[in-house]
């Protein structure tokens, strides 16, 4: 159904929704709020912790406005219960008029600060006219002129045009007494309850799965691809291949290499998930991989989503394969040098060619490519692994992953994939020591660094945001490159974000291995990126904004050498639930573990996110849903696609959403 079906759809708002990706009803009552604000009960101002927002009666006292050429700014002076606080409106010049004395409710965030409690820009409205502030509010991201009501009377409309109606055969549904469909779609966008809210979820999540599953069921079916070619290699060859690298495999890593290599000599091709946690030795096992593709003649390909980590994988092929012609191919890689390494590709004088997404271009062909291997996956979409693998008959893939899935979780969601864990890390790797920073200690903290570098260590500061947000709650990355240049003039900072070019990117991620600088002040785009061992240092801004796996992952980039490496974590707030969960990465080195903690506390939404999935999980990442929600959709599946149900409904819809997942590319 069309947008401008809905009444108030003028060409601006339609302009505007369309910028936040909604361009037909059904996708505008998929767009799930972000957070709810709970006007069901009243919280006390003195019971209140610094920044939380709270919906409080009080008494105004005093109205007095501030406005000069350098602030502007309304406070007012309001007693509750005998205590005393102020309510500040900045920008806000209006309040002193429509704001008097008397009994008003006011619903905002709390600042207490050296024992002076105030609450920020407020909504309020007089106490005995109680009528808009009450019940269970959405909060949605909103873009351009769109607000906050509008969206939610737009949601509304649409809710009551649209069709919404389950895929999952009705025996199956009354069987497990799910929820009606349009109705979890009400509950969630305006629920009457939370508890409501929170089933609502669920039962979305689960139709969402359901399909999810079912598409790779329905579409993949049973079907395995038959080898074309046969791998010659033996057991011993790749056992001596491993000895090159100088330190025993883990038993881990031995796991994953033997079932690579049945799996290479069996009759069925390979289409697999390597997965483990940072440090776990999977480039190892992928070389390995390689190597039974050349050693039996063939040539292999080996895919990175940035330029500085596939020129780091190439350094390390042309180390292990000292007898193979290895080819490196960038979108940098001037014209002339492209058009002779794709004809040697294509003749077979490469061996093995590695780069960034310039190698899936359609005009790079192979002579004889057996085996591909996909670096960092979730930055690759399904068509650009299948561009890979269509270079060659019957090619098989190796995807690797450095973000930890609890298996049970990774069996369900990659459903087109084998998947491989290595569970361990090589013991001679220390773990990283993690601690949370106070306040208090920051000035330490920046002093400690400072000596870190002048005897020769490196560091990262890594910020959740490249601008800062409005109240001043969240550091930016740009301020604090200029605030830590300006405090430690002695050090050489570097600055690196996403939105700069990817070849300002990569120079800087160069130089900085290159040790032309001290400390790299950062957003999360280092997350993936290069071996720095003598980086030493990782401090985390807003730690609480980032999930359990995300600060693991950026943890992960000091620890790779012989020094001990330290993980500072700044905390913009006091609530406990960040405490709890810093607590946990402060106690735990095991990433499966974290995963874990992360997916239980956080809900199957967050936890995925957006790094797993692509546009699939972008549309329900903000329901709030279990893990048991992933779970009973495969039970769900396992019933519907017996054949004992009419699925015409069903593979339609897994149709649809298999052929969106197959054009998403995660940037």
């Amino acid at each position: 159904m069309e947008l401008t079906e809905l009444k108030g759809i003028s060409d601006k708002r339609r302009a505007d929704l369309e910028k936040m990706n909604i361009h037909s009803v059904e996708e505008l009552v998929r767009y799930y709020p972000k957070n709810y604000i709970d006007l069901t009960s009243q919280t006390p101002i003195y019971e209140a912790y610094h920044n939380d927002m709270v919906l409080t009666p009080c008494e105004v006292i005093q109205v007095k406005p501030v406005f000069s050429a350098r602030i502007r700014y309304v406070k007012a002076f309001c007693m509750q219960n005998g205590y005393g606080f102020t309510a500040v409106w900045f920008n806000m010049p209006y309040v002193a008029q429509r704001l008097k004395a008397g009994e008003y409710l006011f619903y905002g965030r709390v600042q207490n600060k050296y024992g002076q409690v105030s609450i920020v820009n407020p909504s309020f409205e007089p106490l005995d006219k109680n009528y808009r502030l009450k019940g269970i509010v959405p909060v949605y991201t909103v873009k351009g002129s769109l607000t906050q009501g509008v969206l939610r009377s737009l949601i509304r409309s649409a809710l009551e045009k649209v069709s919404l109606e389950t895929v999952i055969p009705y025996p199956v549904c009354n069987k497990y007494e799910l929820m009606p469909l349009i109705k979890a779609y009400w509950q969630v966008h305006f629920p009457d309850s939370l508890e409501e809210k929170v089933q609502a979820s669920e039962r979305i999540a689960v139709e969402e799965y359901f399909v999810l599953i079912s598409a790779f069921r329905i579409i993949k079916g049973d079907k395995e691809t038959v080898r074309a070619r046969k791998y010659t290699c033996t057991a011993q060859d790749v056992k001596d291949f491993s000895e090159r690298f100088g330190f025993e495999f883990t038993p881990g890593q031995k796991k994953a290499v033997n079932e690579i290599y049945t799996n290479l000599h069996s009759p069925v091709g390979m289409n697999r998930l390597l997965q483990g946690d940072v440090g776990s030795g999977k480039t190892a096992v992928a070389l390995c991989g390689i190597f039974m593709a050349v050693k039996s003649g063939f040539q292999a390909a080996f895919l990175s989503p940035t330029e500085v980590l596939a020129e780091q994988n190439f350094h390390l092929l042309e180390r292990y394969f000292p007898d193979y012609k290895i080819g490196f191919l960038s979108g940098t890689t001037p014209a002339k040098e492209k058009r002779a390494l794709k004809a040697a590709f294509q003749s077979g004088e490469i061996d093995v060619l590695c780069g960034t997404h310039a190698v899936i271009q359609s005009d790079v062909e192979a002579k004889e490519l057996a085996f591909c291997v996909c670096d960092e996956q979730h930055r690759f979409g399904v068509a650009q692994r299948n561009a890979l693998t269509e270079k060659g008959d019957t090619v098989d893939m190796l995807v690797m992953s450095a973000t930890p899935i609890p298996r049970t979780l990774s069996l369900i969601f990659y459903g087109d994939l084998d998947v491989t864990t290595i569970p361990d890390k090589p013991k001679e790797r220390a773990p990283v020591s993690t601690s949370v920073i106070p306040d208090s200690r920051y000035e330490d903290m920046l002093a400690y660094i400072a000596r870190q570098a002048q005897s020769g260590k490196q560091a990262y500061f890594v910020c959740p945001q490249i601008e800062g947000d409005e109240d001043g709650t969240v550091m930016s990355v740009k301020e604090l490159y200029t605030d830590l240049c300006a405090k430690m003039p002695q050090v050489r900072f570097a600055l690196l974000h996403g939105k700069m070019k990817d070849k300002e990117k990569n120079d800087v991620m160069l130089r900085f291995k290159n040790h032309e600088y001290d400390c790299l002040v950062s957003t999360t785009v280092i997350e993936v990126g290069v071996d720095v061992p003598n980086a030493t240092v990782m401090v985390i801004y807003n730690a609480e904004r980032f999930g359990l796996s995300q600060l693991h992952q950026l943890r992960g980039r000091v620890g790779r050498g012989a020094e001990q490496s330290y993980c500072f974590l700044l905390c913009g707030t006091n609530g406990e639930d960040a405490k709890q969960r810093l607590d946990i990465l402060k106690k735990s080195a095991d990433g499966f573990e974290i995963a874990q903690q992360d997916l239980a506390m956080r809900g199957g939404g967050d936890f995925l996110g957006t790094r797993q999935s692509g546009k699939f999980l972008n549309e329900i990442k903000n329901l709030q849903y279990s893990p048991e929600a992933i779970f009973l959709a495969k039970r769900l599946s396992d019933e519907a696609t017996n054949g004992k149900y009419d699925t015409e409904k069903l593979r339609d819809a897994a149709i649809r959403k298999y052929n969106s997942l197959k054009d998403v590319v995660l940037n």
